[in-house]
């Protein structure tokens, strides 16, 4: 009985500082399946019994609680303003040239640094479209791609 109550405070206090350090909720279901086995020692029942509960403890805990906590945690990055701006139509206000690393686009209403895209360059008065919004830059592309994505 005494060995394996220490075996089993043993796998549950290494269950708790695991799941402490990770905080990914990947252990903490043995923890409570181990909390079982040590209360099963302390009233003496056999190890056979012991095993069993730290089996279906964990296992149920597992089953039951993880789906709820998957949809819960947050999985998804939300978006800032400026990916909000990929895929829209830009004025060229300034030429751009990678080569010449010039360009600025206004995009409804603020202007952003430009880089192409495609390598070409845009000469300003030119319509584009943003492909990718890197840091401050706006990468475009010409703006008849901006239409044929949007085709099914």
């Amino acid at each position: 009985m005494t060995g394996s109550l220490i075996f089993w405070a043993v796998v549950l206090i290494a269950a708790v500082i695991a799941e402490a350090v990770t905080l990914q909720l990947v252990t903490i279901w043995f923890a409570a399946g181990s909390a079982a086995a040590v209360a099963a020692a302390c009233m003496g029942m056999p190890l056979s019994v012991q095993v069993l509960l730290f089996i279906s403890v964990s296992v149920a805990l597992l089953c039951v609680t993880r789906p709820i906590i998957r949809k819960l945690q947050v999985k998804d990055v939300l978006p800032t303003n400026a990916d909000g701006e990929v895929g829209k139509i830009a004025v060229v206000t300034e030429d751009i040239s990678n080569e010449q690393n010039t360009g600025r686009v206004k995009i409804g209403g603020v202007y952003w640094k430009a880089r192409s895209f495609d390598g070409n360059v845009y000469t300003s008065g030119t319509n584009v479209c943003v492909e990718k919004i890197s840091g401050t830059t706006a990468y475009v592309s010409t703006a008849e791609n901006a239409f044929l994505k949007e085709k099914p």
